[in-house]
C-alpha cells in the first residue's frame, strides 16, 4: 500500500480540480487534503471526483467489465496481442499480465472515499448536516462496490472458502510508511455490508442521475447478498426495489429495449457512471472500441472481443429475442452477429445522446439484474414466485415457452443472465460462485493458449488475480500472502 499511499496525495487535488467545471463551484482550499473540504458544496466535489475515479478505462470505464466476460465464456477472440486478450488466456503472474492497474485504480478510489467520509466527520461529527449526510453515504456505498470488487478480483469466492485471504481492509487514511496485510474474505464481506447498511439510510429515495441513491445501495446489497448464499435477504432487498412506483424504475418492454441503450438514466438504470465528452471520454480505451466490430468507427484498432459461438447458440434459441438487436456482424463474417453495441448506442454508432459515440455512460446496475437476483434468491424459497421473476425478463425471448414451479432450474437463470447481462461484466463471476465449469471457444480464432485449459473451474488458481510484484516490493509482508500458484 505504500505506492498507493504516495499518489494520492497528487490524486486527490487532481480530483478536486477536474470536477470545477462540472459542478460550477470551487473548493475551499485545494492544497491541504485535511482543509480542503469546508462545506457541502466541497464534498459534493470530492464525492464527483471519486465517481470520476471509478469510470477509469482500469476501472469500471473498460477492464473491470471486460474482465467479467472475457473470462466468462460468453466471450472470445479473433486473434491475440489486439489488447487485453490476456483476461482471455488467463496470462496472469506476479510480474506480467499481473492486470494490477485493479489494485492500484480501486485502492486510489476507497483512499478518496476514507479522506472523503474522515473530513466530513471532523467538520460535522454529530452528522447534523442532511447534505453532508448524503455525500457521506454515497461514499460508504461506494466503498462497499469498490471492495467488492477487490475481493472478487482477488480473493476466492465466499461460498468455496470464505477464511482464504481477501484484500487489506482498510477504512482510515495512513501513513505513506504503512503496511496493511490482507484479511479474510469473510473479513472484507462483513466491511462491505456493514457499510452498505450504514449509508443506507442517509440516502434520498428519489432518482439521483449519475449518483448512488438509497435504491442504488439497495441493488448492492441484493447482489452482495446473492454471493454470500444469503437467499433471504437477497430476496428482500430486490423485492423492495421491484415494489418501488413505476415513475422511479420500471422494467422496459420489448420495444422499449433496444432503445434504451441509446439514452442516459432510464428507467431500468439504477446505477450509472456518467462519462463526458469533455471529461472522461474514453476514446480507443473505451468499452464500445473493445466491443464492436473491426474497423467500424474509422480505426483499424477495434473488435477485440466478441460473442462466443456458445453465447450465440444460447441467445439463438429464439431468432425473435430483442437483445439481437444490441449485436451486429463481426470481423469473421457478414452474418455471424458477435459485435455487441450495448455501448456505442446501437449499430450506427448513436453513442447515448452525446456528441461522441464513446463517451456512453456505464450502467453498473439495472433493473433486469434485480429481477433475475430475486429468481435465483427465490429459488430455494419459493419456486412459483422464482418463476414469475424470471419470466419478467425471459419475455425478451417472445417464442420461448414460460418456466413454472415445475421446471425451473438455476441453470435457466444462470442462461437468462448470460443472454440480459452480456457485456455487463457478469458471466465470470457467476460461475465461479455456484461453481460451474467455463469452456472457451479456443476453436473460433483457431488459437492454442497454453496459460489454462480449454475447460476450468474455480479449482484453477488463475481465477483469481496474482498480487503484483510491485505491490509486494513496497510491502513485502504481502509475499506470504500471495494467492496459490503465483510464487
Amino acid at each position: 500500500m505504500k505506492i498507493i499511499n504516495i499518489i494520492f496525495t497528487g490524486l486527490l487535488i487532481m480530483s478536486l480540480s477536474s470536477c470545477k467545471d462540472f459542478l460550477d463551484v470551487e473548493p475551499s482550499n485545494l492544497g491541504d487534503s485535511k482543509t480542503s473540504i469546508q462545506t457541502p458544496s466541497d464534498a459534493k466535489i470530492m464525492m464527483n471526483g471519486l465517481m470520476r475515479n471509478m469510470i477509469s478505462s482500469s476501472y469500471y470505464g473498460r477492464n473491470m467489465f471486460m474482465y467479467g466476460d472475457a473470462k466468462g465464456g460468453d466471450m472470445t477472440i479473433f486473434m491475440q496481442g489486439r489488447g487485453l486478450d490476456g483476461l482471455y488466456t488467463f496470462n496472469h503472474s506476479k510480474t506480467t499480465g499481473s492486470n494490477s492497474t485493479f489494485w492500484t485504480q480501486i485502492y486510489n478510489g476507497i483512499l478518496q472515499a476514507n479522506n472523503l467520509l474522515e473530513s466530513i466527520q471532523r467538520i460535522d461529527p454529530s452528522s447534523t448536516n442532511a447534505e453532508f449526510n448524503v455525500v457521506k453515504g454515497q461514499a460508504l456505498t461506494a466503498r462497499a462496490v469498490m471492495y467488492f470488487d477487490l475481493v472478487r478480483l482477488y480473493g476466492k469466492a465466499y461460498s468455496e472458502n470464505k477464511t482464504s485471504f481477501g484484500v487489506p481492509n482498510i477504512i482510515t487514511t495512513l501513513p505513506a510508511t504503512a503496511q496493511p496485510l490482507r484479511a479474510t474474505v469473510e473479513e472484507n464481506y462483513n466491511q462491505i455490508m456493514g457499510d452498505l447498511k450504514a449509508s443506507a439510510p442517509l440516502l434520498p429515495k428519489i432518482k439521483t442521475s449519475g449518483y448512488l441513491n438509497y435504491y442504488a445501495n439497495l441493488a448492492m446489497q441484493a447482489r452482495v447478498y446473492l454471493y454470500m448464499d444469503d437467499h433471504t435477504n437477497a430476496l428482500k432487498a430486490a423485492q423492495e426495489i421491484i415494489a418501488v412506483p413505476a415513475s422511479l424504475y420500471r422494467l422496459y418492454t420489448n420495444a422499449e429495449w433496444v432503445p434504451s441503450w441509446k439514452a442516459q438514466f432510464g428507467l431500468e438504470s439504477i446505477f450509472e457512471l456518467v462519462i463526458s465528452p469533455n471529461e472522461g471520454d474514453l476514446l480507443t480505451a473505451s468499452l464500445g472500441f473493445y466491443l464492436r466490430r473491426a474497423q467500424h468507427g474509422g480505426s483499424a484498432a477495434l473488435g477485440f472481443f466478441m460473442a462466443s459461438t456458445p453465447f450465440l447458440n444460447r441467445l439463438g434459441q429464439d431468432p425473435a429475442d430483442v437483445r439481437w438487436g444490441v449485436m451486429s456482424n463481426d470481423e469473421s463474417s457478414g452474418t455471424r452477429l458477435g459485435s455487441l453495441y450495448k455501448y456505442s448506442g446501437g449499430v450506427a454508432l448513436e453513442g447515448d445522446g452525446k456528441t461522441t459515440a464513446t463517451a456512453v455512460n456505464i450502467k453498473v446496475i439495472r433493473l433486469s439484474e434485480i429481477y433475475l437476483i430475486a429468481a435465483e434468491a427465490a429459488l430455494t424459497i419459493d419456486k412459483t414466485l422464482a418463476a414469475g421473476y424470471l419470466n419478467a425478463i425471459r419475455k425478451r425471448s417472445p417464442n420461448l415457452p414460460a418456466v413454472t414451479a415445475g421446471n425451473i432450474t438455476i441453470d435457466m437463470i444462470l442462461d437468462e443472465r448470460s443472454k440480459e447481462l452480456f457485456g455487463e461484466g457478469q458471466r465470470y463471476f457467476d460461475l465461479i460462485r455456484l461453481n460451474k465449469s467455463i469452456t472457451f471457444d479456443d476453436a473460433f480464432g483457431g488459437l492454442t493458449i497454453t496459460n489454462r485449459p480449454l475447460t476450468i473451474t474455480r479449482a484453477f488458481n488463475k481465477t483469481i488475480l496474482p498480487i503484483s510484484q510491485d505491490e509486494i516490493n513496497a510491502n513485502p509482508g504481502l509475499a506470504a500472502q500471495q494467492n496459490p500458484g503465483y510464487n
